[in-house]
């Protein structure tokens, strides 16, 4: 059975999120097969998430940003936000 597909307004954060990944990877001077090796992963793993594709799960996120050496806020995009997604504010 694949995969539910996200609803669309989730998909500019899931590009956002592949976008951060690559420029970080790029940025070590790595290659998607590269990384996926130090994730233990397939490279296509790696391609489908850079892609936005697919989305990581929270621990794969870790695991991306130990090995790309960086904070893992940094593979989060911080807005703008789609209409309804994004900090809530305080009541």
């Amino acid at each position: 059975m694949p995969a539910a597909r996200p609803p669309d307004h989730l998909l500019p954060l899931r590009a956002a999120v592949g976008d951060r990944i690559r420029a970080a990877r790029r940025a070590r001077g790595l290659t998607q097969e590269q990384l996926a090796e130090l994730l233990l992963a397939d490279f296509k793993t790696v391609s489908r998430i850079e892609g936005g594709v697919t989305s990581p799960r929270l621990d794969r996120i870790l695991e991306i940003a130990v090995a790309l050496d960086v904070p893992p806020a940094a593979l989060m995009p911080a807005g703008p936000w789609p209409d309804g997604l994004g900090p809530r504010p305080a009541a």
